[in-house]
């Protein structure tokens, strides 16, 4: 959960937002020895009264600066692509989840169980209890069982929107008339927030998503309560 003033990512509740994680603190040291060698190497140029205007070539020179970026790249796209084949894995779900993007709601269907899916709305500000957060609850969670594989089918039905959750390392675009899918591990019990991530129309900013990972038996009582009541 982001909090005011935060200037890192959220907590990593998923092991694709892990590795997520653990890239950007390797790409980002990357640029920072760039940049401190860029800098380092103005500075000297700026201050130091020693010139040579007889070099007109240097074949160590070229060598090195064509191999150095090169080698950066790789240092940088090697572990990229790992990740990007971690996150189109889908292997054996336990459970699949179809979200529906609508304007400005979302809805859930579970398609393992027959007759279990809900639509899921913002609570408005007034309707509210203390420790709630403005804007992020809804009235009805997409709850799943944590440490489990879930695999979620996302599209939408009117315009283009976006099922994003920043603590799973997920979002997947959702587009009218297609079937996007993505997957996930829940490492840990919480609740998750997110939000539509693609501008959709005027309430853009008011359709959240609410993600609750629970332990496998309060997701079978949950599961059985919401099937009884339908």
């Amino acid at each position: 959960m982001a909090h005011p003033s935060q200037l890192g990512f959220q907590d990593a509740a998923s092991p694709v937002m892990e590795e997520l994680l653990h890239f950007h603190d390797h790409a980002l040291m990357i640029v920072l020895l760039i940049s401190t060698l860029v800098l380092y190497i103005i500075v000297a140029m700026v201050s130091t009264k020693l010139t040579n205007k007889y070099i007109l070539d240097s074949q160590e020179i070229e060598i090195v600066w064509t191999v150095l970026p090169a080698v950066i790249l790789i240092l940088i796209a090697l572990p990229s692509l790992r990740i990007l084949y971690l996150m189109d894995e889908i292997n054996d779900p336990h459970l699949t989840i179809k979200a529906m993007g609508h304007q400005w709601y979302w809805s859930y269907e579970y398609t393992d169980y027959e007759d279990l899916g809900f639509d899921s709305y913002m609570v408005p500000t007034q309707d509210l209890v203390p420790g709630q957060f403005r804007l992020l609850e809804t009235d009805h969670r997409m709850v799943i069982p944590v440490e489990s594989p879930i695999r979620v089918l996302v599209s939408a039905e009117d315009v283009l929107h976006s099922w994003a959750v920043p603590s799973l390392g997920v979002k997947m675009d959702a587009v009218p008339g297609r079937l996007n899918q993505t997957a996930f591990i829940a490492s840990r019990p919480g609740v998750f927030y997110g939000q539509c991530s693609e501008i959709c129309g005027a309430n853009h900013s008011f359709m959240p998503i609410v993600v609750e990972a629970v332990p496998l038996e309060h997701f079978e009582k949950w599961s059985t309560v919401m099937l009884e009541d339908a």
